[in-house]
């Protein structure tokens, strides 16, 4: 054993070259991701802005929000009131170091509007391209990517949303 492998022992930081470890820590990405499902779909903002780094950037639809409080800020504003159902499926997971790694998700959505009349929502699916940290022991998501391949209105067509503020910067397109 060497004296870097012992130090890293000693610290409690797990040693991803191991395979088991390896496959601990794609467990744990998989159980960050449904749990981000969920928090989204249930809107419990506290517990998902959790599953953030402090300095995420956030990347969906034509928006980028930069750092966890702007993800809470922006998120509830568009969603609360809104019934969603977030599904991801087929993770690619790549352990890319010792506290780092990427991933591709593919994934389906379904929001329905508040509101009169035929619902207004859409159903959408594409791909999520996410970078994970490890911090305090625990991964997080660091940076989300979300690319759609498909967007269907509901019956009542597309709704209508007003960001405020309006997005002040370009989007920089940074597939991880």
């Amino acid at each position: 054993m060497t004296g870097a492998a012992t130090r890293r022992e000693d610290a409690g930081v797990p040693d991803a070259s191991e395979p088991w470890q390896r496959l601990l820590d794609i467990e744990a990405i998989q159980q960050l991701k449904a749990r981000y499902f969920r928090f989204m779909d249930t809107k419990e903002w506290t517990a998902f802005g959790e599953l953030f780094t402090a300095d995420a950037v956030m990347e969906a639809d034509g928006t980028v929000q930069e750092d966890r409080a702007g993800i809470l800020a922006f998120l509830p504003k568009i969603l609360d009131g809104v019934v969603t159902t977030h599904h991801g499926h087929m993770p690619e997971i790549t352990i890319t170091g010792p506290d780092t790694a990427t991933g591709i998700w593919a994934m389906f959505d379904y929001l329905t509007f508040p509101g009169d009349g035929p619902p207004k929502g859409l159903r959408g699916s594409g791909h999520y391209h996410e970078q994970y940290r490890r911090v305090d022991g625990a991964w997080r998501i660091h940076r989300l990517l979300l690319t759609r391949l498909r967007v269907e209105p509901l019956e009542g067509g597309f709704p209508t949303v007003s960001l405020d503020p309006p997005l002040t910067r370009p989007i920089e397109r940074q597939v991880p």
